[in-house]
């Protein structure tokens, strides 16, 4: 990749660890992978980070001052102008970079969309990430970027994972599944039986209703689900990996290398984080518990995705960006 990596702006103040996690995970992506990074965020913390890392110089640093909490939701960490998280977007945004943050997914999706603005038609923003299955991967989408969507939402998310795994993935004729409490038709709450009335008329290849044991069966290319559903599955499949692995460690049994090896690809460390599909620019969205290792696999992400165009809009073809972006998110 090196030389022809695309530019990433790195909010390094973001996630439970900050600088002392998000430095070397740039460090890793510039020395390992060729990724230009600029670091966002007290030009103080960060040069003192690449002092112990060797790093001076080999990253750009641009100060911020201010820093959004964790817990922070979306309307009031967009009333700080002078944060990390605000100036990287802006940053971001004029240069044509990619962006990464491991901060509040709220407050990331409402800064976000305000600086880089929707995909022409886009309702609200989703984020995607791709879970290993045995045939290839599955998009999981929403994965925590709208918790409460409309069934046109829904509908909209549908079409932008299978943009996203037709365009991103190389999966030629998508197919898609709607994330409901029984596979046969009419199951599910109220938003999940009036979405499945839209989706059948979708351009792509509409399965029917899904259950959670498909999300990572292959079943389907792409799962649509609400942000509140979609994150509490992520997290689960996360947690069940380390429980697992966690159980065999205390039985005092040594787990077979593939069994280490196929865990691995349900970590932070593998996927990086999801991508914020919808908007005029490309946003990769990382765990806030993330590691060094975590953001480096995020930057190289980011840095990919914008070499590739970015995350594809609603119709699959670049389409210019909106004159008025949404309201916050919580």
């Amino acid at each position: 990749m090196a030389g022809t990596a695309r530019p990433v702006v790195l909010d390094a103040m973001s996630g439970d660890h900050g600088p002392a996690e998000t430095v070397p995970g740039a460090l890793a992506a510039r020395r390992e992978h060729g990724v230009p990074v600029v670091l966002v965020g007290r030009a103080d913390d960060l040069h003192r980070e690449l002092r112990r890392h060797g790093g001076t110089g080999e990253v750009e640093v641009e100060h911020a001052g201010e820093v959004v909490p964790m817990a922070e939701r979306g309307a009031r960490a967009a009333a700080r102008p002078e944060s990390s998280l605000a100036v990287g977007c802006a940053l971001a945004r004029r240069r044509g970079a990619a962006f990464v943050s491991a901060g509040s997914t709220g407050a990331v999706v409402t800064c976000a969309v305000r600086a880089f603005g929707r995909r022409e038609g886009v309702l609200r923003p989703a984020l995607a990430v791709a879970l290993p299955t045995p045939s290839g991967s599955t998009v999981l989408v929403d994965a925590g970027g709208t918790a409460d969507p409309t069934p046109k939402m829904l509908r909209q998310f549908a079409l932008l994972g299978a943009a996203y795994a037709r365009n991103v993935l190389g999966v030629p004729d998508p197919s898609v599944g709607l994330l409901s409490i029984g596979a046969e038709p009419g199951k599910g709450n109220r938003l999940a039986r009036e979405a499945a009335a839209l989706l059948p008329g979708l351009p792509a290849r509409f399965h029917g209703n899904v259950e959670g044991h498909d999300v990572l069966a292959g079943t389907v290319d792409v799962v649509v689900t609400d942000g509140f559903t979609g994150n509490v599955v992520l997290k689960n499949i996360e947690g069940c990996v380390r429980t697992v692995l966690g159980m065999v460690a205390e039985a005092g049994i040594a787990p077979p290398d593939r069994l280490a090896e196929v865990a691995r690809l349900y970590t932070a460390d593998t996927h990086g984080g999801a991508a914020l599909l919808g908007l005029a620019g490309t946003v990769v969205v990382g765990h806030g518990s993330s590691r060094s290792t975590a953001i480096a696999r995020a930057c190289v992400v980011a840095s990919e995705l914008a070499a590739g165009g970015g995350p594809v809009p609603v119709d699959g073809r670049s389409s210019p960006r909106t004159a008025a972006p949404v309201g916050p998110v919580a």
